[in-house]
């Protein structure tokens, strides 16, 4: 008996020391995961994909510490022309079949402003990983007032090249442009 007390004694005076990261994830209904290209040189056409996960890790109010993950399903793209985005899932661009995912992982986060960061990290996306820079701000904390959870906003916006993942190499840049500008909105909830 006494051998267990001194196990839970250790473990808690072990407990007390471990520095628990908070985590906050999207609020699915108050997201948005968004990109733009230019179509012919004259007009914009705008996506999103649908079903994506983003998961924070940070120890300070202000976010400056905090590490992003995010995962999207390729198949979930949407242009809203249902021929359209047929053609964005197929071996022309996306190859959904045979790269099912996009995923972002932060390797780093730099003060820009008050409330604005420079997020870099690394990108996969059609099969190939490169590391971006993105232009990132925190919106606030505050309690949602129906979930009483925690919630806290960003923004993000940049632009990659799509020549850099090899996606729809068929199409030149006069047709679609080779520049894909991201934005993404989200509300994220701490986790308990």
């Amino acid at each position: 008996m006494k051998k267990y007390f001194f196990i839970l004694i250790a473990f808690f005076a072990l407990s007390a020391f471990t520095n628990v990261v908070p985590t906050w994830l999207n609020d699915d209904p108050h997201s948005q995961l968004g990109f733009t290209v230019t179509h012919l040189g004259i007009s914009d056409v705008s996506g999103t994909f649908n079903d994506f996960d983003v998961k924070i890790e940070s120890s300070k109010p202000d976010f400056s510490d905090a590490s992003f993950e995010l995962t999207a399903k390729a198949s979930s793209i949407d242009t809203r022309v249902e021929a359209r985005n047929n053609h964005l899932k197929s071996p022309d661009f996306f190859d959904v079949a045979k790269y099912p995912e996009l995923t972002f992982k932060s390797t780093s986060l730099k003060k820009n402003g008050k409330d604005k960061y420079k997020l870099s990290g690394d990108l996969t996306l059609h099969g190939v990983t490169k590391q971006v820079t993105m232009d990132l701000t925190y919106r606030g904390t505050v309690v949602n007032p129906m979930s009483k959870a925690n919630t806290a906003g960003f923004q993000l916006e940049g632009v990659i090249k799509r020549s850099d993942f090899n996606l729809g190499a068929g199409f030149p840049a006069p047709m679609i442009s080779d520049e894909v500008r991201i934005k993404a909105d989200g509300e994220f909830a701490q986790k308990k």
